[in-house]
C-alpha cells in the first residue's frame, strides 16, 4: 500500500531505550509504536478524550511484516487506516515508513473486538462510532477489507 493511501500519518523518532546494542529497534517495540499510533488516530477521528469513553476494544489479532529495520534516532511515520468495521470487530491496516517517499519499514493488520466490559463478550460497535470512522476515512467501512 502506498503512503498516499493513508489519511492518518503520525511522526515519531526512535529512542535509545527502544534499540538493541546494534542500534536496531527491537521487534516488540513495533507494537508499542502501533499503540501510540492508534491512540493518536482515535484522537484525530474524534473518539479519544483521555479515556472517559464507554468504548472497550480488545486486540484479538496482530500481523506484522518486517521489511527493513528502524534505527536509533531515526524519524519515521506511523500510517493507519480503518479498513472495515463489522458487527463487533474493527480491522485496521498500518505501516511504518522512514522519511523517504517509498521507505516501507513494516506493515500489518490489527483486528480488535468491541466488548461489553461487564461480560467481556463481543458487543456491537455503536453506529455513531462507525459513522465517525467512515466520515474520517471518507467511505463505507462495512465491506470486506482490501489491502
Amino acid at each position: 500500500m502506498a503512503r498516499s493511501e493513508f489519511r492518518f500519518i503520525f511522526p515519531l523518532r526512535v529512542r535509545y531505550a527502544e534499540c538493541d546494542v546494534q542500534g536496531v529497534v527491537f521487534n516488540s517495540r513495533y507494537l508499542e509504536y502501533l499503540d501510540v499510533g492508534v491512540t493518536e488516530y482515535w484522537r484525530a477521528v474524534g473518539l479519544w478524550d483521555g479515556g472517559s469513553q464507554d468504548l472497550e476494544f480488545h486486540v484479538v489479532r496482530n500481523i506484522i511484516d518486517y521489511r527493513k529495520p528502524l534505527l536509533m534516532d531515526e524519524e519515521f511515520d506511523i500510517c493507519l487506516r480503518t479498513a472495515r468495521i463489522g458487527t463487533s470487530s474493527m480491522t485496521m491496516f498500518w505501516e511504518l515508513h522512514g522519511r523517504g517517499e517509498e521507505d516501507l519499514r513494516a506493515q500489518g493488520e490489527t483486528i480488535s473486538v468491541h466488548v461489553a466490559e461487564a461480560r467481556g463478550a463481543p458487543a456491537p460497535v455503536p453506529d455513531a462510532v462507525v459513522n465517525m470512522f467512515a466520515a474520517f476515512e471518507g467511505g463505507d467501512l462495512k465491506g470486506k477489507p482490501a489491502r
